[in-house]
């Protein structure tokens, strides 16, 4: 099994990156790597096409440096550096977060709060993706939730998957998070993990990266959240089973018992 660098932003990112374009269609393979995001076409100007070459420049020396790394182990990332003033602009590929390919669906909610809440659910923001010409037109290279050629494809959001590597980051994150000193001790965290993993599975490509470059800390808080509900939900089930042995006279959980002792709580005495 490969070795899992779960704590790595730069490797969420880029599984998340696998996984989503496994829901795409591109006219090229190259189509699938984006240098910027944008949230319009409008938005494409002299200094977002500057940055998107920067970008590029730095995402390709990346890649030349981890491909020299595999024969040399003493490669430096600065031997790769790559000048963005010779990228051309026709080499750049914007992602375009955008619904215009994505069917509406009326009805879908009753009191639509979002512009996702007018068309079909998906299970992360959909985008295009689009390169320049010579004289600066746009045209479109790739689409989210796509299957098929660009023109005479089709919406479909249920021939991808997720990485086997994303979904072993999420065991893993699942895991650490359960030893911690404040959660471990609890005999349901078996199903805290398990309720966290469902969560992520669920959300985990939902995760924004034109809002973001965190995935940690945004799995994180999902787990956090799954964790807290497992156990607000077994302290609710315990107070009812705490209230039914107290009817019959019987001794409840020792937590009830401290709750007495310490007069807090809400609990209820025996005597009342």
């Amino acid at each position: 099994m490969a070795k899992v660098n779960y704590l790595n932003n730069r490797d969420l990112l880029k599984e998340i990156h696998k996984s989503k374009n496994s829901y795409c269609s591109y006219i090229s393979p190259e189509d699938g790597a984006y240098d910027i995001i944008l949230p319009s076409l409008s938005k494409i100007n002299r200094n977002t096409v500057a940055e998107a070459k920067r970008n590029r420049a730095e995402r390709l020396a990346r890649i030349d440096w981890e491909i020299a790394l595999k024969t040399n182990s003493k490669a430096k990332l600065d031997e790769f550096k790559q000048d963005p003033k010779k990228i051309v602009k026709t080499d750049l590929v914007f992602r375009i977060m955008t619904f215009d390919h994505i069917p509406l669906a009326p009805g879908r909610k009753k009191t639509p709060k979002s512009k996702a809440d007018n068309h079909a659910k998906i299970n992360f923001p959909p985008f295009q993706h689009f390169r320049l010409r010579e004289d600066d037109s746009t045209y479109c290279v790739g689409k989210s939730h796509w299957q098929g050629g660009l023109e005479n494809g089709h919406f479909n959001k249920d021939h991808g998957k997720m990485t086997n590597e994303l979904a072993k980051m999420f065991m893993k994150l699942c895991e650490r998070y359960g030893t911690r000193g404040n959660w471990r001790g609890y005999t349901y965290n078996d199903e805290m993990r398990s309720q966290a993993l469902l969560q992520l599975s669920q959300v985990g490509l939902q995760f924004d990266e034109s809002k973001s470059s965190n995935p940690f800390a945004y799995y994180t808080a999902t787990i956090t959240n799954s964790f807290t509900r497992i156990l607000n939900l077994e302290k609710r089930n315990q107070s009812m089973r705490d209230d039914i042995l107290e009817m019959n006279g019987m001794t409840p959980s020792y937590t009830r018992q401290t709750e007495w002792g310490l007069g807090g709580g809400g609990g209820r005495g025996p005597d009342e």
